[in-house]
């Protein structure tokens, strides 16, 4: 029988993209799980700072570290960080995106590359990077998290969507090649979610009252439940997993 309560003591978790929303309430009930946490955005220092002191005050414990995942250096000193607070990494939620709303036509190669280069290479780095700790200390697990835009489709998203599409199919090359390592990697898929966004974000392809069968748009603790499933000891034999979470707004098969 699984323990759920503290299952993660012991383990080092990094999320990316974790000052706020998603990331934010997922960095937390990680540390709820006995998780030692580096909480991590490119920007929003003292966002970040606020969600290890929430941390810290729950009895937990955490650093932030900024680091723009996209370029590789910032990833080997993130990676470095955590190594000097907590002696290893076991846990990988790849959070970090870049959103853009732009007419095919109008993505130029600049942009192609700050979308990919956030949402597909970043995330490669750093998980290249993660993978050899965890084989030392005997294993880990990795989340990295999707939009339901890549399975719908949405005008003005092509260049995300194809980026997105591209982690999934990086999810499952992981799960493979890294199972015998006790190596996990699921994707989980995100639906319609009630979080505060910036920039040139808006969602198209979206009713203005979405069509979800239970009634409601997703709050990050959603989504924070379900990751926490994922990295913990209750789900050890599942990987290479697409996981949706949308309430039921659409059902693959």
């Amino acid at each position: 029988m699984v323990n759920l309560v503290d299952e993660l003591k012991g383990k080092v978790a990094i999320v990316t993209g974790s000052a706020r929303n998603i990331g934010r309430a997922t960095a937390i009930e990680l540390a709820k799980a006995g998780a030692s946490l580096v909480v991590n955005a490119r920007v929003s220092k003292d966002l970040c700072d606020e969600v290890v002191e929430e941390i810290n005050a729950l009895g937990g414990e955490a650093i932030s570290c900024l680091a723009d995942i996209s370029d590789p250096d910032a990833v080997s000193f993130l990676i470095d960080q955590t190594i000097e607070a907590f002696g290893g990494i076991d846990i990988l939620v790849n959070n970090a995106a870049v959103r853009s709303n732009i007419p095919f036509l109008e993505i130029d190669q600049e942009e192609w590359s700050r979308i990919a280069g956030t949402c597909l290479q970043g995330t490669l780095n750093l998980t290249r990077g993660c993978i050899p700790l965890m084989i030392k200390r005997g294993g880990g697990a990795i989340v990295s998290l999707a939009g339901l835009s890549s399975y719908k489709g949405s005008a003005g998203r092509s260049h995300v969507m194809a980026t997105k599409d591209g982690l999934m199919g990086l999810t499952r090359g992981l799960a493979i090649e890294f199972g015998e390592k006790n190596i996990r990697a699921n994707a989980a898929v995100v639906g319609r979610f009630d979080t505060v966004r910036s920039g040139n974000s808006l969602q198209t392809g979206f009713t203005t009252e979405p069509d979800i069968p239970l009634g409601r748009m997703g709050v990050p603790q959603d989504m924070a439940d379900v990751i926490r499933f994922l990295v913990g000891p209750g789900s050890a034999y599942i990987t290479g997993q697409t996981i949706h979470i949308n309430g039921g707004a659409y059902c693959p098969h």
